[in-house]
């Protein structure tokens, strides 16, 4: 059972919607909790083969983090709330940088995006500010309603970007807008979104949770789900890559691995003899042992 966010399998699709109307879909820690679960979920039922999110409502996909603590938001003293790794500030005052209690709970989402292994699609129903802009960087797409505006706002709160924002945006946008959009903190319409290639497409409100529905369908009808995932992962874990001769490395292991798969002899046959591919392997049993994402995101600095 959630509280703050709603998930409905139909057609293979899960879509997560931020259900706090109310609140203009107003993060927390326990929305963060309930977004990571449902990716768990996702990853976990071969059945799925997408995912998309969107928020209640028609004003805001997500407004941002809950601001009804007041002035003491962001100050969070003894640790996270989410967390019970006990308080990272030592007995003489110092913190512990490294400790899990100072993690940050956006950025513990969006690595849990970024590790998923079905594409995920944003479908940005209104305003989307702070974390509610940043949660949708890992995501592979964001289409967006006309109406809807991107804010990074983070200086204008007195902090700074959050949820793995400073690796993702320039790289989506590129450094000087990246860096325009922070300093600023102004809010960027959708039409100015999607000319930075931040927004894929932009649709009336009544068609656009249909159109992100139609491209998850496009992109998974005819693919096996194994090879998505691995695809997935290849491209956003080379961004980073220092060389492509990292690329090369995880090319040939990943190419001999899976062409020795059921899903490679099922791929070539299907096409030999004009018919659907029915692929038999499995995202949950039949990723290679080897698979990018699981080496583990550390924390710690040894």
């Amino acid at each position: 059972m959630t509280n703050q966010i709603q998930v409905d399998v139909t057609d293979r699709i899960l879509t997560i919607t931020l259900d706090r109307p109310a609140a203009m879909n107003a993060f927390t820690a326990q929305m963060m909790l309930e977004m990571i679960a449902a990716f768990d979920r996702a990853d976990a039922d071969d059945e799925v083969r997408a995912v998309i999110v969107t928020g209640s409502g028609d004003r805001a996909f997500c407004a941002g983090a809950d601001l009804s603590a007041g002035a003491k938001t962001f100050d969070y003293g003894e640790g996270k709330a989410w967390s019970d790794a006990g308080s990272p500030v030592g007995a003489d005052g110092s913190v512990d940088w490294n400790h899990e209690g100072i993690r940050d709970g956006g950025g513990l989402l969006s690595l849990r995006i970024f590790q998923a292994t079905k594409p995920v699609i944003g479908a940005i129903n209104g305003a989307a500010v702070g974390i509610g802009a940043t949660m949708t960087l890992p995501m592979d797409f964001r289409l967006a309603a006309d109406g809807a505006r991107f804010g990074f706002v983070f200086a204008r709160r007195g902090i700074v970007p959050e949820a793995a924002s400073s690796w993702f945006l320039p790289r989506l946008v590129g450094i000087s807008t990246a860096l325009d959009w922070c300093y600023s903190g102004r809010l960027v319409p959708a039409a100015a979104a999607q000319q930075a290639g931040l927004v894929r497409s932009l649709h009336a409100p009544a068609d656009l949770l249909p159109a992100a529905r139609e491209l998850a369908r496009r992109l998974t009808a005819d693919s096996a789900p194994v090879s998505i995932a691995l695809t997935r992962q290849m491209m956003w874990r080379m961004m980073g890559a220092p060389s492509p001769i990292e690329a090369h490395r995880l090319d040939s292991r990943l190419v001999w691995s899976r062409g020795a798969s059921a899903d490679a002899k099922e791929g070539v046959a299907s096409f030999l003899e004009k018919r659907p591919a029915d692929y038999p392997d499995k995202v949950s049993t039949d990723l290679p042992h080897f698979s990018p994402w699981l080496d583990p995101l550390e924390w710690r600095d040894a």
